[in-house]
């Protein structure tokens, strides 16, 4: 699936101020590496359904097997093996007998700094080595997914390096003092350097990985069912945003014969964050993980493509209404490729006064409707397209309900069908005392 910078951007998958993202929200990593591979992750949603279905299969894995995950590696574990890799410490010379203990107790003694620094390393390599032997010996790797049986196979190997056997022996029964510290220290960092890079970034990986699974079981997310059929659509029960704290769950069914949601409501009645949500649930279910809805299922989209947070450019002269046009033409360019899409527009044609408005978006709509490789959610103010529209069977029209009671507005935040035709917008500035300031300045 591909995104492009706007759509991550309009849908807060990862935001300028990255607390206010969906990937803050989902980080469950520990380590700073794992982090920088779940961001990865999120930059690369998979390509096909046999991809996603193994993920799946991966991260459903992890949560059945939570017990197996090893407590003694930690962020601290990852960053300590890492310095110590970088460091440029002069090894003990090659010597064996009194000539290593004689070498052992002046490195000991005049380089002392040195030697709790390779000290206190070789705690964290000995956590890093008896963590993944923990993982290893208590997953069933062979019958582990194919991703997650690679990753703990390529472990079990590499720690079975003599030296970390002994290592990790003279640790568990209290030998390990200052001479074979050096000893080791010479050994590990001259024949396996390699090795322990590579066992952190196998690590830094899993994090990523179970970060993912423990983001599923914390917001009781649920695995999406993907569908064989070459034409788009989706259906979901009980859908909701996932950054909101108390939201109010959607249904919503689209397929090549309905397949452009015509979304009506007032400002402020939740028509940004349907779209929003529907965009993230569709986004998530294609990285393999589980989607803020009771049910879900849908086919294999090939991308999202957005228009909610249009800018104009100053340095470039550029104003709203041309950008406007100009996302909407790279789209129209974009999904003429005849292969599935997701469109999600939020007030087309902003910029611009209503009539102009009016005619752009009808012709526009009128257009898009013949693409039915795609779907389209789209919103809008202008509600006397529907007008126009009505007679259109492959539209579904919905619009949220607001009230107006004792001059006080209401949102029900429910999606309902129809068309909303309230015009709320003196009403919001009498409530919020615009009116009565305006009038005080006559005074």
């Amino acid at each position: 699936m591909e995104l492009d910078k706007t759509t991550y951007l309009d849908l807060s998958i990862f935001n300028r101020e990255d607390e206010y993202s969906l990937f803050h929200k989902l980080d469950f990593s520990t380590t700073s590496g794992g982090r920088e591979y779940l961001r990865t992750l999120f930059s690369n949603p998979l390509k096909d359904i046999a991809a996603i279905h193994n993920r799946q299969q991966m991260l459903q894995y992890l949560l059945d097997h939570e017990g197996a995950w090893p407590p003694m590696i930690s962020n601290g574990t990852i960053v300590v093996v890492e310095n110590y890799l970088n460091a440029e410490i002069e090894p003990i010379s090659n010597s064996e007998g009194p000539a290593l203990y004689l070498n052992a107790v002046i490195t000991k003694t005049i380089y002392a700094p040195d030697f709790g620094f390779i000290k206190f390393s070789f705690d964290q390599i000995i956590n890093l080595i008896n963590g993944f032997r923990h993982l290893t010996d208590t997953v069933d790797i062979v019958n582990a997914p194919s991703t997650l049986r690679s990753i703990l196979e390529r472990a079990r190997v590499l720690i079975q390096h003599k030296e970390f056997q002994e290592v990790a022996e003279l640790k568990a029964n209290g030998r390990f003092n200052f001479v074979q510290i050096l000893r080791y220290d010479k050994l590990i960092r001259s024949r396996l350097k390699k090795v322990l890079w590579e066992l952190t970034e196998l690590y830094t990986r899993l994090d990523a990985y179970h970060s993912m699974a423990m983001a599923i079981r914390h917001f009781k997310l649920n695995f999406p069912a993907f569908s064989e059929e070459q034409k788009p659509h989706i259906a979901i029960k009980q859908l909701y945003h996932l950054i909101l704290p108390q939201p109010v769950a959607y249904d919503i069914a689209m397929d090549p014969h309905r397949h452009f949601i015509f979304l009506t409501g007032a400002n402020m009645a939740g028509k940004t964050t349907f779209i929003k949500a529907v965009g993230i649930s569709v986004f998530l279910a294609h990285l393999g993980m589980g989607v803020p809805a009771k049910e879900m299922t849908l086919s294999f989209f090939h991308g999202i493509l957005s228009n909610i947070d249009v800018k104009d450019n100053i340095f470039k002269g550029e104003s709203y209404f041309y950008n406007e046009v100009q996302r909407i033409k790279n789209t129209i360019i974009k999904i003429s490729d005849r292969k599935n899409w997701l469109i999600l527009i939020d007030e087309m044609f902003k910029g611009t006064n209503v009539e102009d408005a009016k005619n752009c978006s009808l012709a526009v709509i009128n257009g898009l409707l013949h693409n039915h490789q795609c779907l389209y959610i789209l919103s809008t103010h202008l509600y006397e397209i529907a007008e126009e529209l009505q007679n259109e069977d492959q539209i579904i029209f919905k619009y949220f309900q607001s009230e107006v009671i004792d001059d006080n507005l209401r949102f029900t935040y429910e999606l309902r069908d129809g068309i909303a035709k309230e015009k709320l917008g003196y009403l919001i500035l009498k409530k919020e005392k615009v009116i009565e300031l305006l009038a005080s300045m006559k005074e």
